[in-house]
């Protein structure tokens, strides 16, 4: 995937501040450092374009991403162990919740897992709420390349034993191992023939 144009659009806490550039979003889930702004930026070749912290739950605003003036790639809040207050976290809650009902142009929602880690109750309410809302269930594996080659088709099992998917692909924001995979659900999932 050749990727001419990558920018920040707007870091958005509520609906008025959503784009209205008409383009198609596809939104990333998942838990505080699962990684989901270091697979953003190995998506779009660019270092820096998701800001990455070394503190869980950094990301409290839905950061949305314009790709080759095509499709809008949504950064949600994470979930699950962030060092905040059960105040700022219901906070979160909400604004995921008001975005996942309400946003028009959302075609999918990826869900994010730690290869190396059974996936969460969390997870599993996510991907329960993305099939339920008949997204196609797509899970990234992230951090593949913390496991040893052997240890990643059991790892891989156990996440799609323990969220009832077909679909997960193994990815190293390192490596850049899973890059087109995830393109190629990108890229259907937003009707295809975009780029």
């Amino acid at each position: 995937m050749k990727i001419n144009d990558a920018r920040i659009l707007i870091s958005a806490a509520q609906p008025s501040q959503y784009p209205q550039n008409n383009l198609y979003d596809v939104a990333f889930a998942g838990r505080s450092n699962v990684g989901k702004s270091s697979l953003i930026n190995k998506l779009t070749g660019r270092k820096a374009l998701a800001r990455i912290s070394s503190t869980p739950g950094k990301t409290a605003t839905i950061n949305f991403y314009e790709v080759n003036s095509k499709i809008n790639l949504v950064d949600l809040p994470g979930y699950g162990f962030a060092r905040v207050s059960k105040v700022e976290k219901e906070k979160w809650g909400k604004m995921i919740e008001c975005y996942l009902s309400t946003r028009e142009k959302l075609v999918s929602v990826i869900l994010l897992v730690d290869i190396r880690h059974k996936p969460s109750p969390d997870d599993v309410v996510m991907m329960e709420w993305v099939k339920g809302s008949g997204f196609e269930p797509t899970v990234i594996a992230t951090k593949k390349d913390k496991l040893k080659k052997m240890q990643i088709p059991k790892a891989v099992e156990l996440i799609k034993d323990t969220l009832e998917v077909n679909t997960v692909i193994p990815f190293s924001a390192v490596t850049g191992e899973g890059v087109d995979e995830v393109w190629r659900v990108i890229l259907s999932a937003a009707k295809g023939g975009l780029f």
